[in-house]
Parts: C-alpha cells; sequence; structure tokens
C-alpha cells in the first residue's frame, strides 16, 4: 500500500524500505482513526481511589514531618538551657507564678538584680527551673516559647478590662519587691 512517491524513492535508494514500511504504518493508523476507548466506570473509581489514597499518604507524611522538625525544636531548646544555664545559689527566695502556681527559686542579690533588670531569664527545664541569659532566651524563644517561664525583658500587651486597670497602671510594682 505504498503511494507512487514512496516507490520512486525508494527505487532511487533515497529512502531504505524500513523506513517506508515505518511511514506507511503510521498513515495507516491516522487514517483509521482509533481514538483511545472511554475509561470504563470501574477504572475511573479506581484512578479515584489510587489519587484519595496519594492525597492521604501526603497528608500523613507532612503531619510525621512537622512533629518531627517539633520533636527536633523542643530538643534544640532543651540543647540551649543545659548549654547557657546559670549556676545559682543564694539565700534569698524569688517567687514567681508558672501558670496557676506560685514557684520559687534560690538566688543571691546579684542574680535577683539581673532578673528584674531582664538580662536573665527563668525557663522550665525538665521539673525544675533554670536561668539562663537574655541571648539564649531569645534562641529559646524562637524554639519553643512554651519553656519561657518568666522575663522582664520582654514587653507582653496586658489586656485592659476598664476603668479600674487604667487607674491602678499608675502604681507600677516594683521588681524586686519580695513577697
Amino acid at each position: 500500500m505504498r503511494n507512487p512517491l514512496q516507490e520512486q524513492l525508494l527505487k532511487a535508494g533515497l529512502v531504505n524500505k524500513s523506513k517506508v514500511n515505518q511511514v506507511a504504518r503510521e498513515q495507516s493508523k491516522q487514517r483509521q482513526g482509533k481514538a483511545p476507548a472511554a475509561p470504563s466506570p470501574e477504572q475511573v473509581e479506581a484512578q479515584r481511589l489510587q489519587a484519595e489514597r496519594a492525597e492521604r499518604d501526603r497528608a500523613l507524611a507532612a503531619e510525621r514531618n512537622a512533629q518531627a522538625r517539633a520533636a527536633e525544636q523542643r530538643a534544640q531548646a532543651r540543647q540551649l538551657i543545659d548549654t547557657h544555664k546559670v549556676e545559682r545559689g543564694g539565700d534569698i527566695t524569688y517567687r514567681f507564678t508558672d501558670g496557676d502556681h506560685i514557684t520559687s527559686v534560690r538566688v543571691d542579690p546579684r542574680l535577683r538584680a539581673q532578673l528584674a533588670s531582664g538580662a536573665l531569664v527563668i525557663v522550665r527545664h525538665g521539673d525544675g527551673y533554670e536561668l539562663v541569659p537574655r541571648a539564649a532566651a531569645d534562641r529559646i524563644h524562637e524554639r519553643d516559647p512554651t519553656l519561657i517561664v518568666l522575663d522582664h525583658g520582654r514587653t507582653e500587651a496586658a489586656p485592659t478590662a476598664g476603668d479600674d486597670d487604667a487607674y491602678y497602671q499608675q502604681f507600677p510594682v516594683p521588681d524586686d519587691l519580695i513577697w
């Protein structure tokens, strides 16, 4: 089923027989115009289920990655606390609130002054508390802000509830107040 032009090119030696046959097959396919068959409902359902499964797997992988990153951040924060904790000791009890509980640590006058000025920060470490310098506390705050218990250097916006709060704001509580 070759056309006369193909026959002439073949006789002249400009093309080889395999190339002519390949072109003839391609032309035959084009003339027949077979369109791909429509997928059956079972195939459509199988593809949909496969896509859902792939999406669910991606979501689970993203969640696992997020948990791994969070655990890594917490581990880095604990390592920062271990590395930068300040040796404390003394005869002064420094009291502070941790959530709903009032807790205390023993410090000397120098550490108490640094805590009041914001140069030192109290952080939660295991079951106890540690004092760390401001630079280390900033890096800990980036990794896990829940570990910061008391930080006089970081200003948080205090909610104002009414006229009483505005009135009592003119009477600041001293930082070195001993309860």
